[in-house]
């Protein structure tokens, strides 16, 4: 390990915003930074001690110039010592937020940069814990966090899930492997009167979406009673909770044939199976031939993947939110309920909503908004960097 006096300076260039470092800002930018030789050498992960341009020192940081976010802020102190007890300490801080929260330990535990660990992801399903490294720096630390995370949790399997487009914007490889004790089945998680099921090895992301779990439990009170139609559904996360709360039935439509086997083996551990459908299929194609069929649903949920993953795809990806609500809206029955969600930061929460608005209008159908849904409280956002704050639910109302 670095010791703390010797470590690498970096600076900040004189135009480059030191004030909002100093506030709360936790990125600095490759265009912020001066990248000398010196600086450019470091390798991807290197903790350095960042300075204004007028040499005064802001923080510990890491460094990875293969990346665009090119030094993140790790602690405020400069000479701080990353290792198992900083880990310790950071888990144990996200720690009491959650156990605050539920009653089960089923959670994310560390959501990146709005719990002090930037670029890292921890979820965790009971005894199990899927860590993402995102960032290179974490990669790097990766020893003393799992240490860190066993004997603050007393989890006994932890999977590193080294997948996604993160990894790769920080220049790090994918890679899925079971690093401590052993995986052989998808996982049950209880949730919202259901129980689903997780496969940590080979699923989306880490198996689930515990983001959605308050906005879920919203469905699941216009659900009573209910015809359910939900959209990318993924292992059956709002039609699942729908059923618990006494939906007549649900169809879950989704490209993945495994997700979908997944959500039926989660109808039937909830004694929902004979309530419950699936459709494999392209969601556009399966709305459309919906229609056609004059098929309409009380309650329709689409729930897709990022349409607008960073602010280059944004235009493209309003015009699939949009699209999304036109197709979506002719499924929906008189009176019934949509529910329209977006993952997607670089989509504000305005775009999004105006892009759903268009598109419920050129549907032919008027609506109220009746709530607008955000990500779990295990996912809390850090004032100072909007892009934590990414998940939208929109709960509407159409007419008769």
């Amino acid at each position: 390990m670095t010791d703390a006096t010797s470590r690498p300076i970096v600076r900040l260039k004189p135009k480059a915003e030191a004030r909002a470092i100093r506030h709360g800002f936790p990125w600095v930018y490759a265009d912020e930074l001066v990248t000398d030789r010196r600086t450019s050498s470091l390798a991807p992960g290197t903790l350095a001690v960042l300075e204004d341009d007028e040499r005064r020192p802001l923080g510990l940081v890491t460094v990875n110039t293969k990346s665009k976010i090119i030094a993140r802020m790790l602690d405020r102190d400069p000479e701080a010592v990353i290792d198992q007890p900083w880990f310790e300490a950071r888990l144990k801080k996200a720690l009491a937020l959650r156990d605050r929260l539920y009653d089960q330990p089923f959670y994310r535990l560390a959501h990146a940069e709005s719990d002090g660990l930037p670029g890292l992801i921890i979820d965790r399903y009971g005894d199990v814990a899927v860590v993402q490294p995102n960032a290179a720096w974490a990669e790097a630390h990766l020893e003393p966090l799992l240490a860190a995370l066993v004997a603050l949790t007393g989890v006994t399997t932890v999977v590193k899930n080294g997948t996604g487009r993160s990894r790769g914007l920080e220049g790090l490889a994918e890679e899925t492997a079971v690093v401590l004790g052993q995986i052989t089945a998808p996982l049950p998680v209880p949730m919202n009167g259901a129980t689903y099921m997780a496969d940590v090895l080979g699923g989306q992301k880490t198996g689930l979406f515990f983001d959605q779990r308050p906005n879920h439990a919203f469905a699941a009170r216009l659900a009573k009673g209910a015809t359910v139609l939900d959209v990318f559904a993924h292992v059956g996360g709002f039609a699942l909770a729908s059923l618990a709360a006494g939906a007549v039935s649900a169809l879950a439509v989704d490209a993945s044939a495994p997700a979908l086997a997944l959500a039926v083996q989660g109808a039937e551990s909830s004694g929902f199976a004979d309530r419950f459908a699936t459709r494999q299929g392209d969601a556009f194609d399966v709305l459309e031939a919906l229609a056609l069929e004059g098929q309409r649903y009380d309650l329709v949920i689409c729930d897709p993947p990022a349409f607008a993953p960073a602010k280059p795809a944004l235009e493209a990806g309003l015009r699939a939110y949009e699209r999304l609500a036109r197709l979506a809206a002719h499924v929906v029955a008189p009176g019934g309920y949509l529910v329209l969600c977006s993952c997607s930061h670089a989509a504000d929460l305005q775009a999004f909503r105006n892009a759903s608005a268009r598109g419920i209008g050129r549907g032919g159908r008027r609506a109220q908004l009746i709530n607008t849904g955000f990500a779990g409280p295990d996912h809390p956002m850090l004032l100072q960097l909007a892009e934590s704050a990414y998940l939208k639910a929109l709960f509407f109302r159409l007419d008769g």
